[in-house]
């Protein structure tokens, strides 16, 4: 469970440019449920899912991650909490070019001291489950837009994460991806994995998959 207590998040607090991204969120996310965020450009829905990740500090508020405060830990026990409780999915996949799928796929696991055989076939096993299995000694520049988009949810799951967070994640993939990409996150739900996702898709927040939808405007929840 992740708790928001009166969320305020500010950026260039006191300067002319101030910005009032978030005002006074409470929010409630379960277990094993799946919450879509809406609303249009500037909502505040992107960086009300990084403060749900961990990604972002708030300029006010509380956030607890099951019983535990996690508000003002340092910033090296976040880093922790981010790399064993979340899964990142990002709308530019983020995948590093030069390097091939299979090292993409491991790399948020490095930091863990596995050894490499095992974190390999792990890796090797993700990439299988979301048939691009052949794809393992690509580059990621080589991929297709689907292609690109599988390899960054095995790339998110390499480290068994309880919550996966995707930001926009059917922004550049057409109906019929988005509609797989749904059957994907459906399949991680029934396994017991929580989704937090911020989407303007009507795909996405639309579908059975997701049991809430939480529409931002202004930096406020409707």
């Amino acid at each position: 469970m992740i708790r928001l207590n009166e969320i305020r998040k500010v950026f260039n607090t006191g300067k002319p440019n101030e910005f009032v991204a978030l005002q006074g969120i409470n929010l409630t996310i379960e277990a094993h449920r799946a919450v879509a965020l809406t609303g249009p450009s500037g909502s505040g829905k992107t960086t009300l899912l990084s403060i749900l990740g961990c990604m972002a500090r708030p300029t006010a508020g509380r956030i607890l991650l099951g019983d535990r405060e996690i508000t003002s830990l340092p910033e090296r026990f976040l880093t922790e909490i981010r790399r064993s409780t979340f899964g990142f999915i990002f709308q530019q996949y983020n995948l590093i070019k030069g390097i091939s799928v299979l090292e993409n796929v491991m790399i948020p696991a490095y930091p863990t001291g596995e050894k490499h055989a095992s974190l390999k076939e792990r890796a090797t096993k993700l990439l299988n489950l979301f048939n691009v299995g052949s794809k393992a000694d690509s580059k990621p520049e080589w991929l297709s837009g689907g292609e690109a988009q599988r390899v960054a949810i095995a790339r998110a799951l390499i480290n068994n994460p309880s919550v996966i967070v995707a930001d926009e994640p059917t922004a550049h993939l057409d109906t019929r991806l988005s509609l797989e990409l749904m059957a994907i996150l459906k399949d991680l739900k029934e396994e017991g994995k929580t989704l937090l996702i911020a989407s303007h898709d009507p795909i996405v927040h639309s579908s059975e998959v997701v049991d809430r939808v939480v529409a931002m405007r202004d930096g406020q929840m409707q």
